[in-house]
């Protein structure tokens, strides 16, 4: 009996408009309801992104925000992992030496930094995610622990970017999602990890679990949910992973396939 559904956001729950189907949600969440089932996003999104996306919906939600850094439910952060700041500044300092045309995403517990002379566009892309965003001159002046690093490069380089960076590959989780995103988290910390850890919380064991997602941080995902499901846009890697493949995220996939499911529990 499923008793969660994980799911990644964007390119898996968001269409590539990045919002979603309402009218159809209002039915999911019915049905959610009456099987007591919870519905949990993990996402590289802010949490408060996630708050701002689903309005008072969300506020049920446990919220594995941050590339699954921190879990938020009932408006409280109920665990979180961090980089240390000396150890997140030596990355930001090698990024900037790799490239200075990629936009490095600098998020603290109290919202995302990113720098005052990106393009304009660079920071409508990092606003779609991040609802608390601050600029500075220099990323240096950051003194707070990271929740976690993420780097945006609209050149699609960030396979070869992550390479990079192999000589902190045991300090840090480091994954480029795709081309165009690298997410640094603690050593350690992915989606698989915190998972376990809500799963943990709420008692919930993977076989009573259902989860979905499209990229390459998400391989982790699917290990923690006997009903995983890739959505056909994924990357095949992803695919391979996913115990079922089901429609994409343009075509309402993650909505559609909890409503057959959830319709055969009893």
């Amino acid at each position: 009996m499923i008793k969660l559904v994980l799911t990644d956001m964007d390119g898996t729950f968001l269409n590539n408009s990045g919002d979603f189907n309402r009218e159809l949600y209002k039915d999911v969440k019915k049905i959610m309801e009456e099987k007591g089932v919870i519905f949990a996003p993990v996402t590289g999104k802010q949490c408060e992104r996630v708050e701002e996306l689903f309005g008072d919906d969300a506020k049920d939600f446990w919220i594995l925000g941050d590339s699954a850094t921190r879990i938020k439910h009932n408006g409280k952060f109920v665990y979180e992992s961090l980089l240390s700041n000396k150890l997140g500044l030596e990355m930001i300092r090698l990024l900037e030496k790799i490239s200075l045309e990629h936009t490095i995403i600098a998020c603290t517990r109290n919202g995302a930094v990113i720098k005052d002379n990106i393009p304009q566009e660079e920071a409508a892309i990092v606003r779609r995610s991040y609802a608390q965003v601050r600029q500075v001159s220099d990323l240096n002046e950051v003194t707070e622990d990271f929740v976690k690093i993420t780097v945006h490069d609209p050149a699609h380089r960030c396979f070869e970017t992550r390479e990079k960076l192999s000589c902190f590959f045991e300090s840090a989780y480091i994954v480029a999602s795709e081309a165009a995103w690298i997410d640094i988290a603690n050593v350690n910390v992915h989606k698989g990890t915190t998972v376990a850890h809500l799963q943990q919380l709420l008692n919930v064991t993977p076989e009573e679990t259902m989860a979905f997602g499209d990229g390459y941080n998400d391989i982790e995902l699917m290990e923690r949910a006997v009903y995983s499901f890739a959505v056909r846009n994924a990357v095949q890697e992803l695919k391979d992973a996913a115990n079922f493949i089901t429609r994409s995220n343009e075509e309402d996939a993650v909505m559609k396939t909890i409503m057959q499911i959830l319709s055969l529990q009893k």
